[in-house]
């Protein structure tokens, strides 16, 4: 029986593109024979995924899970919104988010973190996922968020099913007030999240280069009106208290009531619960934002190929 190496699982590896525990099988079944193992690999069907990476993976799932005053939200992407159905993939994604929750909210330690479902870790369960299932897919992103008295709340919308969907939110309240009272508030404020999306809890959290560049844009447009220095001056900093409500969480209205600034829901929250509430921070995730997509015509590609 042949030694089977690690440079010799790495370079199978390499070369098809499958999980290190496929290679490491592969391997072991055709006793250490590099083209032999390719060739097994092809035949399972598992170096199929090294050819699917370069597809735009836009679709997939968010995935969230929140216990004892922590939370975690993942992101996994697919091509199509066929797989975010499939029930392989949905327990993938489910699995991940509880991985992420028992600390692995890393995205580098989560892809090596041992996966539970099978042998391999979670970076090597999602390549055999692509071989079999026949898509790119992508663990894109994972945060998490706890709290020492409080709750971690969360909200999904357009929910698959339970924990899954298209836009996740988890949102850490601080408060030693009544649980249950947290929790129903939590979950409207993590809906008013995924409705408002913010940039940050408060004006204070904000980039200051991100405050800097608004404010440019800001006086430029100010003198452009050709108003006097002190006019200018006031117009800014009306147009940038008009720009904190646009962005931060504090300073939008509540969606709930369509009325209160989102600090005063806050502040009633605190006194229905008996003790006051602080939002120490909150993650939104909505599935596929910033990946440029494919738009294809497949009516010009028809007629090219009839052209051709």
């Amino acid at each position: 029986m042949a030694e089977i190496t690690a440079a010799l699982v790495k370079e199978l590896r390499e070369k098809s593109g499958a999980g290190m525990m496929d290679c490491k099988k592969a391997l072991t079944e055709n006793d250490g024979d590099l083209e032999a193992a390719v060739d097994w690999l092809r035949t399972k069907g598992l170096a199929a995924a090294a050819k699917k990476a370069g597809r735009v993976a836009s679709e997939g799932l968010v995935g969230i899970v929140a216990a004892d005053g922590k939370g975690a939200i993942v992101e996994v992407n697919a091509e199509t919104d066929f797989v975010s159905r499939n029930d392989t993939f949905q327990d993938f994604v489910k699995e991940v988010a509880g991985l992420a929750l028992a600390g692995n909210d890393d995205l580098d330690k989560l892809q090596a973190a041992d996966y539970p479902k099978g042998e391999g870790t979670v970076g090597d369960q999602l390549t055999h996922l692509i071989s079999t299932i026949g898509e790119n897919m992508n663990l894109r992103r994972v945060a998490a968020l706890s709290v020492d008295k409080g709750v971690v709340a969360t909200y999904m919308h357009n929910a698959t099913t339970a924990g899954l969907g298209k836009i996740g939110v988890i949102v850490a309240l601080e408060s030693e007030g009544d649980q249950e009272k947290l929790e129903a508030f939590g979950k409207q404020l993590a809906m008013h999240i995924a409705a408002a999306n913010p940039q940050s809890v408060s004006k204070y959290d904000l980039d200051p280069e991100a405050i800097e560049r608004e404010r440019e844009v800001l006086s430029q447009q100010a003198k452009d009106s050709g108003k006097p220095e002190e006019i200018i001056a006031k117009m800014v900093e009306g147009r940038l208290r008009k720009f904190y409500e646009e962005v931060c969480l504090m300073d939008q209205t509540f969606v709930i009531d369509g009325d209160s600034k989102v600090a005063k829901a806050v502040e009633a929250a605190g006194k229905d619960a008996g003790s006051a509430v602080a939002v120490k921070a909150f993650v939104r995730f909505a599935l596929g934002e910033g990946i440029e997509k494919r738009d294809d015509d497949f009516a010009a590609e028809v007629a090219a190929v009839a052209g051709a």
